[in-house]
């Protein structure tokens, strides 16, 4: 005899539109819960491919049931038979159909999926050649076209799923492919984003990509306009001037920013938001010590003035991470003399 719960899960299938939707909905509330999670993974094989079954329906049904998949798929087990049952391309299939109303949840369900190395193998599409990087290329292109603005960022999850597949090897290459893009020249310029959220994202995508500065320092510096400031501004201290105020305190004299490239400059010459989340400063600054490791890194580091910008930016430094983050990239400057350079230039 069938116990209660799988009776519930069989009315997932059932052909009247108000029985499945409170199946649905029930099944959603008991994904709240450990217990429930529990008791549901039991009838993984059963449960999964019917609410995968249920993604394409109209938001009354596929909003509960990707709500969840989105609490399921917390659940390393269960992710791991998502991805084997093709989630990710039901996921992405759903998520670029016209008039899709679950964007923001589909993509929380990547965001859990690619936590696993499959997940991330199956975003990339590695066993299909022609296919290769096609879901990652629509995500991009998602992710910086939607807007911040308002009330709804649809898209910014995207953000968290960038430094997933960018824990990967494979990933990395992808998004620095110049034939792309390259993708990364996208994502970097959405570090200016009011969003917390696609700001540590960005971040974080940054600072994986740059564990590839061995091989592609070079690709790297392609975007340099672009990556400069979204790396050192960060990490250049809360103090700013403007014009002859003497409530604020001048940090950048003219002849710090004479030797900077001029978006830069402009950046620090103006009143700007401080990042207040010392993570975003940590991984901008492993990402610029990932650089400077390489020679062609350090010689474009110097070029815009980053160690003067790293001395005044740990003076203003209180959370010892970020300290220790600093310290770690200002010696191998120290090494190469660069700290000095940028201290007889600006006294």
């Amino acid at each position: 005899m069938a116990t209660e719960l799988e009776e519930l899960i069989g009315f997932l299938s059932s052909p009247s539109p108000p029985v499945k939707k409170l199946a649905v909905d029930i099944v959603r509330d008991y994904t709240g819960s450990e217990d429930g999670l529990e008791s549901l993974g039991k009838y993984s094989t059963i449960v999964l491919p019917s609410l995968s079954r249920l993604l394409g329906e109209k938001k009354v049904v596929s909003e509960p049931v990707a709500q969840a998949l989105v609490n399921l798929s917390q659940k390393p087990e269960l992710a791991g038979k998502m991805v084997e049952m093709h989630m990710v391309k039901t996921s992405m299939e759903t998520l670029y159909k016209q008039d899709c109303e679950i964007t923001t949840l589909l993509i929380m369900l990547l965001v859990n999926l690619t936590q696993l190395d499959a997940g991330i193998d199956s975003l990339l599409q590695s066993a299909d050649e022609k296919m290769h990087g096609l879901y990652v290329m629509k995500l991009v292109r998602s992710f910086c076209l939607s807007s911040d603005e308002g009330e709804g960022d649809p898209f910014e999850h995207v953000a968290s799923v960038l430094v997933n597949i960018s824990k990967k090897e494979l990933g990395r290459k992808l998004l620095l492919d110049p034939k792309r893009g390259p993708l990364i020249k996208q994502i970097v310029q959405q570090f200016h984003s009011k969003s917390l959220l696609r700001k540590k994202g960005v971040a974080g995508t940054i600072r994986n990509c740059c564990f590839e500065a061995e091989s592609q320092v070079l690709n790297l510096l392609l975007i340099s306009e672009f990556l400069w400031p979204a790396l050192l501004l960060p990490v250049a201290g809360n103090k700013v001037s403007i014009g002859n105020s003497l409530s604020t305190f001048k940090v950048y004299s003219k002849e710090d920013t004479r030797k900077m490239p001029q978006e830069l400059a402009s950046a620090l010459s103006i009143e700007r938001e401080p990042v207040t989340d010392p993570e975003i400063r940590v991984q901008a600054l492993e990402a610029i010590y990932l650089l400077i490791l390489q020679e062609a890194g350090r010689r474009a580091f110097w070029s815009v003035n980053g160690p003067r910008i790293l001395q005044v930016g740990y003076q203003d430094e209180e959370d010892p991470k970020a300290m220790e983050a600093y310290e770690r990239a200002g010696s191998l400057l120290l090494q190469e003399g660069g700290l000095d350079e940028a201290t007889e230039t600006s006294s």
